[in-house]
């Protein structure tokens, strides 16, 4: 007899199988009961019936939820059935029965207590399919890097500099030196794309933003690249061929988890066809002021503005060629306007905001100190990273793409701390 597990559970109708997982739910009519286990990969339905099977009824009705059990049976085929199929319980073994009453109910309850029980939250409901499209997010990053030759590669969670700005920086003690938590990998990736040409990789990143907007959180995994011989334009090409690839993948793979989540799928794959729109900043502001919104020449976009230019423009659009006192030291100067950085932001439709911030990269050394020092930065820190300028310093371009935003987007949540097992924010950090 197959130990299987519910995503196999299809091809196994009319077998008698064993499953291994919890006991999620229940429901009686009568004299027939109906155990909802799950495991993992889905939720399948266990039927008893009292007259059948007198002391498997009484067993299995007694069982608390989160009961962690083995069940056997035989699969037959329900229609009516997520997954298609039912098992018809025969035999039930517990492994362990819960000491007290589960305190995460199948109904809605309070996102605080919620949080303080994410430990146990993340078993239930949308939760699960969340957390499987995640995975499938992550994988499609590394696949589409990896069938285009780019080499994974790491970079260090300690340094001793800043990347995106010193107010948003976690700073910690180094054995009696000044140390801070990475807000990025992006200046280590660029010595190593020297070394390799294209390489990416996958990290966490901190940032000590007081924000407690739906779409921040203060530590967060972020996927990376930089690239060799590669200008503005193409960086933006490559963007867009990756988010392109993404949201296919894992409407590919997780069909099933988006349709639990009650997600149109139809609707994100329009928003994804095509290219992708692009817009000078300047005129970002001036749609932005004939939409209502009060917002000037230098100003950063917050989260109405990034909804307005997501609903206008119905899908990801590109924000380019912003002020460079906006962007941070490292990004190249536009030729035909030294007051513009060659940069982008990536904005999702349907108010899910910025997805993408990449540009590119200073490629001279005294471009480099004249914007670090223009940005009130000291040389010191910095020195191995003007070295890159010195010898054999060709054009270059990376992004960063925050990926638990991503998924936000993909699995249309409310708020970015559902999609992330156990987020940090500025007011959590247990459990």
């Amino acid at each position: 007899m197959a130990t299987i597990s519910i995503s196999e559970a299809r091809s196994h109708v009319g077998e008698e199988v064993t499953l291994q997982g919890w006991l999620y739910n229940k429901r009686s009519s009568g004299k027939i009961l109906f155990l909802q286990v799950r495991d993992g990969s889905g939720v399948l339905q266990a039927v008893v019936a009292e007259p059948d099977n007198p002391n498997l009824f009484a067993v299995a009705n007694r069982l608390p939820r989160e009961t962690s059990l083995r069940v056997t049976g035989t699969l037959r085929e329900d229609r009516r059935a997520p997954i298609g199929c039912e098992m018809q319980l025969g035999s039930l073994e517990v492994i362990q029965e819960p000491t007290e009453d589960f305190p995460i109910e199948l109904k809605e309850q309070t996102p605080g207590f919620l949080m303080d029980h994410r430990h146990l939250w993340i078993r239930t409901g949308s939760q699960v399919p969340m957390l499987r499209i995640s995975d499938a997010t992550f994988r499609a990053f590394r696949t589409f890097f990896y069938e285009r030759g780019f080499v994974a590669t790491e970079a260090p969670i300690l340094t001793g500099a800043s990347v995106e700005g010193t107010t948003t920086l976690f700073e910690l003690d180094y054995f009696g030196e000044k140390a801070y938590l990475s807000q990025s990998g992006q200046l280590y990736l660029e010595a190593t794309a020297m070394a390799l040409g294209r390489v990416y990789w996958i990290g966490p990143a901190f940032r000590a933003e007081k924000s407690k907007t739906r779409k921040h959180v203060t530590e967060f995994w972020i996927a990376e690249a930089e690239m060799a011989f590669v200008d503005h334009r193409a960086n933006l090409a490559l963007q867009e061929d990756l988010v392109r690839h993404i949201v296919e993948s894992v409407i590919k793979e997780r069909k099933d988890e988006l349709g639990q989540l009650k997600r149109d799928v139809d609707q994100l794959l329009e928003e994804v066809r095509g290219p992708f729109p692009r817009i000078d900043y300047g005129d970002a502001v001036k749609l932005l002021q004939e939409k209502g919104h009060e917002v000037s020449f230098g100003d950063d976009f917050g989260a109405p503005e990034e909804e307005t230019l997501g609903n206008h423009f119905k899908k990801p659009v590109f924000i380019e060629r912003f002020p460079v006192g906006m962007k941070p030291f490292y990004m190249k100067r536009d030729p035909r306007d030294l007051s513009r950085a060659l940069a982008a932001d990536l904005i999702a439709p349907e108010g899910y905001g910025e997805i993408i911030g990449g540009s590119q990269r200073v490629d001279t050394v005294d471009e480099l100190l004249r914007q670090l020092d223009e940005n009130h930065l000291p040389r010191e820190p910095y020195e191995w990273y003007i070295d890159l300028r010195k010898y054999g310093s060709v054009p270059h371009s990376g992004f960063g793409m925050g990926l638990a935003r991503v998924v936000t987007w993909i699995c249309g949540a409310a708020h970015i701390r559902e999609v992330i097992a156990f987020p940090r924010q500025i007011n959590r950090l247990y459990p």
